[in-house]
């Protein structure tokens, strides 16, 4: 018996640890929706303390995914209740923990700006903005860019990509997707 990843899971006729690719998304979209109502708060008042907040939530987050294990982090769980009608898409989690390590630098970039280095609010405000950004592309467009950086730079290139990006090959521009009707 293999022994269990810290992120991901085993699954029966796969060689790599996987997580569920509808389960991050449900998770992202989560964490957009409150990251983005704290944000946008900042933003029309001035107040940081929900964008504060938001981002130590963010930053735990992304920690118990990492270091802790995706069984145990509560928008992945959430994620899993809402999804768990859907079948699942297996993506390999070596993608996903590039990108979560990627979502935990910004936020503690996000809270160190704002607490101990005391910069300029729009400073924390455009760094949440962009993490924003990359959640949002994830939940309504499954695209991971912790993924992409995974497929374009790492030495042993994912095999199981959402959306079957790692062995598609879109058409060229101006060419139709082939359709075969019944």
């Amino acid at each position: 018996m293999k022994e269990p990843p810290v992120v991901g899971r085993w699954v029966e006729g796969l060689d790599v640890p996987v997580v569920n690719e509808r389960t991050v998304r449900a998770s992202a979209g989560i964490l957009f929706l409150g990251g983005f109502s704290a944000w946008l708060w900042s933003v029309i008042t001035g107040d940081l303390q929900p964008m504060r907040i938001f981002g130590m939530a963010f930053a735990i987050e992304m920690m118990l995914r990492l270091f802790v294990g995706t069984a145990f982090t509560p928008t992945l769980v959430l994620g899993a209740l809402i999804t768990r009608p859907q079948r699942p898409e297996w993506v390999e989690s070596r993608s996903k923990l590039l990108a979560w390590r990627l979502g935990f630098g910004m936020s503690l970039a996000g809270c160190f700006s704002l607490g101990w280095l005391g910069l300029p609010a729009i400073i924390a405000q455009v760094i949440c903005g962009m993490c924003l950004l990359l959640l949002y592309l994830e939940a309504a467009f499954g695209i991971c860019v912790g993924c992409v950086l995974a497929q374009r730079f790492a030495r042993r290139k994912p095999q199981l990509c959402a959306g079957d990006t790692c062995t598609y090959t879109p058409p060229a521009k101006g060419e139709q997707h082939s359709i075969l009707r019944d």
